[in-house]
């Protein structure tokens, strides 16, 4: 897939590539094992300007786009998921609704230090009732004088509670209009009264990212801290989502592809019966349907990426890229996992954190079914 890069765009792979195995896969066993997100290593990140890929030079941006955060994200998903989806919701979810929705005043506030990796910002979209159904939100926020006052809960919001976090922005009710819910979006500085970062989650994988469930209890911010215009927050959010669908695509892409590469290498040193793994015909076919999943995964986040780039429609191309890349991800990780047998089944083995990490790739920023559902109505499809 190289070739269908540019030179620009295969010089990005390959500097990553190698940060990746020469900084993120050494650290990712023993950061999974203590679930410790590494700030050495995001703060590196920052170094090389991969937050700031996407964004225009005027706030310390790369000024690149979609599809170069989606070869970044893809090879750190490649050695290390959590690395990965620290990347992809400091840039998807963290400094992009800022500068897609934000005044001047505040892109100029925060935009720097998020784009250089300074600092980091969470999405708080998810509630208990409010998953999938994101318009089912009950967090709240009301105008008292010149402040919000903001109450309710978020859960499983990415990179909340970590050193750099510096806010987060929340889908709240700020109203009912024609009887129907007006939802806002409202940046919460961390450390203000009433916001509190609950203890992380103990999670299944992505372990050493930063993952925690949030309360607001009479939080109050100024006015002047709504992202976007009032009632706004759910059309916002769901074009940011359509975004971030390609970059969890890339992620999968990479995840499932640090699988094939590790079980190829894995089956020709493994000695079964008097001869390598690799040359039983059960074992080279499945290698075979996981070298396919993965060049279709490539495929379909680089056409939704392109098109997203170029100013085109691509909600339903984002949509079938991350259905098929994160289906390829864990149905690899899977294949993987039986390749390695009982090895596989360790944790020391980066086939077997791949097994608990991939699973998410089918249910955050969207679930499979929820994709399905966008694809059906682009098809027509009503109900």
């Amino acid at each position: 897939m190289m070739d269908q890069l540019t030179d620009e765009e295969r010089e990005l792979a390959s500097m990553v590539r190698d940060f990746a195995e020469s900084v993120v896969a050494p650290q990712a066993y023993e950061a999974d094992r203590t679930h410790t997100l590494s700030m050495d290593v995001v703060t590196q990140m920052g170094d090389l300007g991969l937050f700031g890929l996407p964004f225009p030079e005027e706030y310390g941006g790369q000024g690149g786009d979609y599809m170069a955060l989606g070869i970044a994200i893809e090879a750190l998903g490649r050695v290390d998921q959590s690395i990965a989806i620290t990347l992809e919701a400091g840039v998807s979810l963290g400094a992009m609704p800022v500068f897609r929705f934000g005044s001047d005043a505040q892109k100029e506030e925060l935009l720097p230090d998020l784009l250089a990796g300074r600092a980091l910002a969470g999405f708080g979209l998810t509630e208990p009732e409010a998953g999938s159904d994101a318009g089912a939100t009950r967090t709240t926020a009301r105008q008292d004088g010149d402040d919000w006052v903001i109450d309710g809960t978020k859960q499983f919001i990415t990179n909340s509670g970590t050193p750099l976090t510096r806010f987060v922005t929340v889908t709240a009710v700020t109203g009912v209009v024609e009887g129907r819910k007006e939802i806002s979006t409202i940046i919460v500085p961390n450390g203000t009264p009433g916001f509190t970062v609950e203890p992380p989650y103990d999670k299944v994988g992505w372990n050493a990212s930063d993952t925690h469930p949030l309360t607001f209890d009479g939080a109050r911010v100024p006015l002047t801290n709504l992202l976007g215009t009032r009632g706004s927050g759910f059309r916002n959010f769901l074009s940011i989502l359509d975004e971030g669908r390609i970059a969890i695509a890339a992620l999968a892409t990479g995840a499932a592809e640090g699988c094939l590469e590790a079980s190829v290498e894995y089956a020709k040193s493994r000695t079964i019966f008097g001869s390598a793994l690799a040359t039983r015909q059960n074992a080279q076919f499945t290698l075979a349907r996981m070298r396919a999943r993965v060049h279709t995964a490539r495929l379909a986040w680089h056409h939704a990426a392109r098109l997203r780039d170029g100013g085109r429609p691509f909600a339903e191309q984002a949509a079938i890229a991350k259905l098929v890349a994160g289906e390829a991800a864990m149905d690899n990780a899977r294949d993987a996992t039986q390749i390695f047998g009982g090895n596989g089944f360790m944790n020391e083995f980066p086939v077997a954190r791949h097994y608990r990490d991939s699973k998410i790739l089918e249910i955050g920023e969207g679930t499979t079914e929820v994709q399905l559902l966008v694809i059906a109505r682009a098809l027509g499809l009503a109900g």
